[in-house]
This record gives C-alpha cells, structure tokens and sequence, in this order.
C-alpha cells in the first residue's frame, strides 16, 4: 500500500499542484494543497450523477460540485453550511478547487441542504468509503484492528424512552411444584451469534437520545446524541463506521462489525477496550479466525486465566491507541465537533464526509514525510 501511496503522491505533487499553481492567480496555502491532495484521492465526483440538463426553468445547480465543496467542510473544519458559503465567496482558489470559477455561481444554503438530503438517502458518504478501502486497501492484510466509539453531539430533541414491556414482579424463593417460571428472553449478543452482519446491524436502535459514558479517569459523561462506532486500522485508517442511538452500549454493534469487515479486509487481531468483555464477541473472533485482544473488565469477578495478558499481548494491545487518535482528529480537525443536522441518515452522512475526508489525508501522511 505505501507503495502505492508514494505513486500517488508524487503524481499529485508533480502534476495537480504545479498545475493548479499555473491556473489559478493566487498561490496556494497549505490548506488549499491539503484540500486539493484529499479530493485526488476521495474522487467524490465519481459517485454523483451528473446534473441533467433541462431546455426549460433555470439550469439545475451541480451535485458534483456541491459534494466537493461538503468535503472542503470537513477538511476545513467548518461548524456550518454558512461558513462554507462564505469561504466559498472569498476564497477564489478554494472555489476554484470545489469546481465553480465566478461568485455567483455559489449555491444557496437551501441548495446547500437540499442536495445533503439527497446524498443522506443515497449514503453516498459509505459508497464513497468501501470504494477507497477497495481501491487503497484491498487484498492487503491489516495486522490490527481496533474499535471504539465517540460520542456525536446533536441539536435535536431526543427521544423519550417509551417500554411496552409488561413487567411481571418475579416471586422469591423456590417455585412450588408445577409452577412454571416465564423463561428469560434471549440477550442481544447470543442472537447476534446467528444472524447476518446485516440484520443484525438493522435491529440496532437509530433514534436521538441520551447516551453516557465512563472515561479513563472514571467520571461519566452524558451527552443528547448519537454514538459513531468506529474500527480503526493500522495508521489510523477508518475501515468500517456504524452510526447508532448514544444510550447503545459499545458491546452490541461488536459482533455484527466485526462479521462485516471481515468480508472484505484481511485482518489478524482485534483490539477492544473492557466495555467488549463478552464471550460472545470472543466466540465470534474466533470463529472468523481472529485473535481478540480485549482488555478484561474489572467488574466482573475473577478474572479466568485465559483473559490475562501475557508481555507479549500486553505490548501488541498498545496498537488499541490508534482508536483514540482517530477519534481526536475526527473531531478536532474534521468537524465531528459540528453536527448540524437531523436525523439518523443526515448524522451520518456528516460522520462519514469527515471519515473520507480523514482517510485520504492520513493515507497521504505517511508518504508526504
């Protein structure tokens, strides 16, 4: 793959910036040459249908265009649709580089919104990124894998919590002679063990609500939201997001992602922190022939042996920071920060633009030093 990458980069370096340097009148800024590098490898335009042309009413604006400018967004780290519009109108090289030569030419904020819509029911944000893991990952095997999630702020209204359970007081002691205790109801996880990536990924909860979590230091934090759970390759390359309800424990989406990118990446060991201690997510690592390295969770009572880090696994788990430095550019750098929209589609359509906008940037670090 950094192979690959040098290519790449020496094409971009020796051709689009020596070209653009040409035709535009300004001089390109470091961010205009970063901007310009993520979209050679993203090719956004390649995913959105050309606009189509009308002999009647206003020609309609393009989608092309409009999808590199929501890529500038994240690259830029833009909190909002506004903001970009007016880096868009003062910016020549920056207008230039989303593909529209004269200020006008710049679509409204409605325009702006209207063609997200459009791009959230199409998931052009996951399209995109299978195409680049494809296209820049491969066959290649990836040595770790490490996933964890990060909280995703919304302003939205969350959901209420509504329960249609009828709930039964359970009777203490032992049951008399005949009497038949109702059974307990399957957990999530032993379902998961025998259902598809996919349907298993569909039965997750997808609506705003309250989510909370523990750090490292113990103190919980509570958020109104959603939750992105991300698998992190080696050099912090994002392979596989899912966008879930904030109040989903980390646990639940583990099986289904963990099936899900093993169809299409070749990897050897998963790295988990200790809210994924299950045995179900165990079982299914080793089935699909995974070594799971998962830190166990002190809660629990009595450690098995089994569990326990020997120095060698002790040194590889430390490769489980990658997750944690991703998710710190992720939202210090590329806009997670800045969620302005609604809705599950919409939320995740903005994780994903910054995902993308991430991938091809760290894809470039390696080779630009």
């Amino acid at each position: 793959m950094s192979i690959i990458l040098s290519e790449h980069w020496k094409s971009i370096q020796g051709l689009l910036f020596t070209g653009l340097s040409d035709a535009l009148g300004e001089a390109l800024t470091d961010k205009h040459k970063q901007l310009a590098a993520v979209l050679e490898v993203v090719r956004v335009c390649s995913h959105v249908p050309s606009a189509s042309r009308s002999l009647l009413g206003r020609p309609s604006h393009d989608l092309k265009c409009i999808a590199r400018a929501f890529i500038a967004k994240s690259v830029y780290n833009l909190p909002t649709t506004e903001c970009l519009i007016e880096c868009l109108q003062t910016d020549v090289n920056l207008r230039i580089l989303c593909g529209w030569q004269f200020r006008h030419d710049v679509p409204s904020s409605a325009t702006f919104s209207r063609a997200f819509k459009g791009f959230s029911e199409s998931d052009l944000g996951s399209i995109v990124h299978r195409h680049l893991i494809a296209t820049y990952i491969g066959d290649t095997p990836v040595m770790h894998v490490s996933l964890d999630s990060t909280e995703v702020i919304a302003r939205e209204r969350a959901v209420k919590k509504v329960s249609t359970e009828i709930r039964v007081p359970r009777k203490r002691g032992r049951p008399k002679k005949g009497e038949e205790r109702p059974t307990e109801e399957p957990k999530r996880l032993d379902i998961q063990l025998d259902q598809s990536a996919e349907g298993a990924l569909a039965d997750l909860p997808k609506v705003c609500n309250w989510g909370s979590k523990r750090d490292t230091g113990g103190h919980t934090h509570t958020w109104k939201g959603w939750k992105a759970h991300i698998k992190w390759g080696d050099d912090n390359i994002p392979l596989s997001v899912v966008t879930t309800s904030a109040s989903l424990h980390d646990s639940q989406v583990a099986i289904p992602m963990t099936k899900q990118l093993a169809e299409y990446v070749l990897s050897f060991y998963d790295l988990m922190d200790s809210a994924y201690d299950a045995p179900q997510i165990r079982q299914t690592c080793a089935d699909i022939g995974h070594t799971a390295l998962i830190d166990p969770n002190p809660r629990r009572s009595g450690v098995p042996e089994e569990k326990l880090f020997d120095p060698a696994m002790k040194e590889r788990y430390k490769n489980r920071t990658a997750a944690e430095r991703g998710n710190s550019r992720l939202k210090d750098e590329f806009g997670l920060r800045f969620l302005r929209v609604r809705g599950h589609a919409k939320a995740h359509l903005h994780i994903m633009f910054g995902i993308i906008a991430l991938f091809a940037d760290q894809l470039l670090k390696p080779t630009v030093a």
